[in-house]
């Protein structure tokens, strides 16, 4: 008997696990990121790794809350491919009031399975355009409007969306408001917050890119945030521009300042690892190589202004260069990728200031006659104690010293010391006028 209930126990245990695990399944949540900065790599990793965690736990959807002015192009299309890739339903919306789905944001908020914005918000103005903002040649200029026309016509017939206003948002660089869009069938819904958003989806069909059906029951289902990493927070961190400029002109400058101050250990070791982080971030940026050049010949021009002192040439032209390199450094398509040029003044002036004033002192120190140790005695005055016959003694510093003289040089006469070998003066007799007697009138 003892056996039969202790089995009776087992299959309990078994069952309510299994219940458990049923109803826990049952009741999947709704997984939301959220962007809030430009399109770049980073962000691309973080959707991807958001879409396999959707995936691994199950969640009936993704929300992803979207806010931005538009990005790099590669990233974009990343992005675009893991959402119409996702085995659980996307649902881009630009929230919350305010915000805007510009350029690469538009690309992405119309290849939602759910396309959504809340009142107050935009997005459209999605014509390419080059970093530095240049008119294009217009053959490029035709083929970056044909091939990103073909990437919309491609996925947004699909969600049953309107390809030619899609079009036009590109072609034309056309904005809508959220009532536009929804009243040229661009998004699906206007929604004033998340729970009223879920609430116009409770029980609606989508259909997948592939072209299977999905109904979404996310109403009064738990939202859980998912953050991005460490690595990821700081990766972004960086990826800001006018970080990555301020970081590379502190490498320089602790790099500088270290071979300068040789041993010092601590300005040189912060530098590398300065450098390091920018140029790990920057190989994930589209930049200028020639911007660097531009930078590091500032720096040149700095040294030589500190070394024949043009009165400010050199050093206005190394602020110039300067101020150049940083505005070309990142070949951001839109201005929030680019380096800002208050921040490149900001960092140029004080930068080329410092860096003049660092080499000023370094190139007096080193013609400065040295006045410590034995070189200190070269051209000091001695007085000969011992008659220079022609070697003696003379009084220098405080000190007696053998010295050897090309010529005799009698007591109490002064020499000059212009050099020392093995601890023996040699001595140069000084000319002194001999004064003349007075004679009475």
């Amino acid at each position: 008997m003892r056996n039969l209930f202790s089995k009776l126990g087992i299959y309990k245990t078994a069952i309510v696990l299994v219940l458990l695990f049923a109803a826990h399944a049952a009741s999947a949540d709704v997984l939301k990121i959220v962007v809030d900065d430009t399109i770049n790599p980073i962000t691309a990793e973080y959707v991807d790794r958001s879409i396999q965690e959707a995936q691994r736990t199950h969640a009936d959807a993704l929300l992803f809350e979207l806010n931005t002015p538009g990005g790099i192009m590669g990233p974009m299309e990343r992005i675009i491919q893991k959402i119409l890739a996702s085995p659980v339903p996307v649902i881009v919306y630009v929230s919350p009031a305010g915000s805007d789905a510009g350029s690469a944001g538009f690309f992405i908020l119309e290849a939602a399975d759910v396309a959504a914005m809340a009142p107050g918000t935009h997005a459209g103005a999605a014509h390419p355009v080059r970093g530095d903002g240049v008119t294009m040649d217009p053959v490029m200029k035709e083929k970056l409007e044909n091939y990103a026309s073909s990437l919309l016509r491609s996925y947004v017939g699909k969600r049953g969306r309107n390809i030619e206003v899609a079009e036009s948002a590109m072609k034309e660089s056309k904005a809508f408001t959220a009532d536009e869009c929804l009243e040229k069938n661009l998004i699906n819904y206007i929604a004033k917050d998340d729970n009223d958003l879920f609430a116009q989806l409770e029980g609606k069909t989508v259909t997948r890119f592939d072209g299977s059906k999905s109904a979404l029951h996310v109403r009064g289902k738990a939202v859980r945030l998912y953050e991005m990493t460490t690595k990821l927070h700081i990766l972004a961190f960086l990826m800001d521009p006018n970080v990555l400029y301020l970081l590379f002109t502190v490498g320089l400058l602790c790099i500088y300042f270290e071979f300068n101050h040789p041993g010092a250990i601590i300005p040189g070791a912060i530098g590398f690892i300065v450098l390091l982080l920018f140029f790990y971030a920057l190989n994930l940026l589209p930049f200028r190589s020639i911007a660097l050049v531009l930078i590091l010949s500032a720096f040149a021009f700095f040294v030589l202004e500190a070394k024949f002192q043009t009165h400010g040439v050199l050093g206005a032209g190394g602020i110039v260069l300067m101020v150049l390199g940083g505005l070309l450094l990142i070949d951001g398509p839109i201005p929030e990728m680019r380096v800002n040029i208050w921040t490149a003044l900001a960092v140029s002036l004080p930068l080329g200031a410092i860096t003049i004033f660092l080499m000023t002192i370094a190139l007096k120190a080193r013609r400065n006659k040295v006045v410590t140790g034995a070189q200190g005695m070269i051209g000091e005055m001695a007085i000969v104690c011992a008659p220079l016959t022609p070697a003696g003694k003379v009084f220098v510093q405080g000190e007696l010293w053998d010295a050897v003289s090309p010529a005799n040089v009698e007591a109490g006469r002064r020499v000059v010391v212009r050099r020392i070998e093995n601890l023996v003066l040699y001595v140069e007799p000084v000319h002194e006028a001999i004064p003349q007697p007075l004679i009475a009138g």
